[in-house]
């Protein structure tokens, strides 16, 4: 059921990029943009994990590097019976993480340099259990195809802006004004599906995540340190359409909160708490 609905919301997605196209050059555009989607999907599959860690200046970091990180992640990993992903560093004040890959076998994981600077052991260990939870989920590949579709879709209802959709001189006012809405409903919407595609994914990685350490309470600790200080430090990396991707909205303060990509924090430290698990980890 969680797939089908996911297959429905990422071909709605897809939906709006072609109706984009078709509105900035006719049937001819919306040949083009159904030509591009593929494309995109196609590329998106296969170099998921390169597009979201380039996006974010990601750095691979060796296990000699990063002794405690890659000692903590091996031993998720085991817990979740997942191959042990790579693990990478971005060097971003703003404390946060995400996960990327097409499938477990090509998962990494990567962490900001100030969620390393704010988190205790436990709390880490609990972030990373949550990033492993996306990968065994499978739930990167979907995120990252569904970013690089809402980020296309701005991309052209600002070029049906500019370019008023290559109408004649006598429709360009009103074509403009067309342009000005598209470009701000579609973006809109397309962060509306983003939404829906993220929300309850979240959920279930932190259940995940908390059941693997066998306790919700690290990271119920660690999603309130991550908010409060994110709302000081918001991320300077990466674009508004990989929001989805991270452990926490990176990009606090105003609609970005309102039209968040995740359930509030608050809910999500609620149901952590409310967890009956055992009081060791489980295997």
């Amino acid at each position: 059921m969680a797939r089908f609905k996911t297959t429905i919301l990422l071909g709605l997605l897809t939906g709006l990029f072609l109706w984009v196209g078709g509105a900035i050059g006719g049937q001819g555009g919306a040949t083009v943009a159904l030509l591009l989607a593929g494309a995109m999907n196609i590329v998106t599959y296969w170099f998921s994990d390169r597009i979201a860690l380039r996006a974010h200046g990601a750095r691979e970091v060796s296990p000699e590097e990063a002794p405690q990180l890659h000692a903590m992640v091996a031993e998720l990993a085991r817990r979740a019976d997942l191959p042990k992903p790579r693990v990478y560093l971005v060097d971003d004040p703003s404390p946060n993480a995400f996960a990327t890959g097409r499938n477990p076998q090509h998962g990494a994981v990567a962490v900001t340099t100030g969620l390393l600077e704010i988190l205790d052991e436990s709390e880490l260990r609990g972030v990373l259990a949550h990033e492993l939870a996306h990968i065994k989920n499978r739930d990167t590949l979907i995120s990252t195809v569904a970013a690089t579709i809402a980020g296309a879709i701005s991309y052209l209802a600002q070029m049906l802006f500019f370019f008023g959709g290559g109408s004649r001189d006598e429709e360009e006012s009103s074509a403009n004004l067309g342009g000005l809405g598209l470009l701000i409903v579609s973006p809109i919407l397309a962060l509306l599906l983003q939404m829906a595609i993220s929300r309850s994914r979240e959920f279930r990685a932190d259940e995940s995540g908390a059941r693997w350490t066998g306790s919700g309470e690290p990271l119920a600790r660690a999603l309130l340190k991550l908010e409060q200080v994110a709302r000081q430090v918001p991320t300077e990396q990466g674009s508004p359409a990989y929001a989805s991707l991270y452990i926490i909205h990176p990009f606090a303060g105003g609609l970005g909160n309102l039209l968040s990509t995740h359930p509030s924090t608050e809910a999500r430290v609620a149901r952590l708490r409310s967890l009956q698990l055992a009081d060791s980890p489980s295997s």
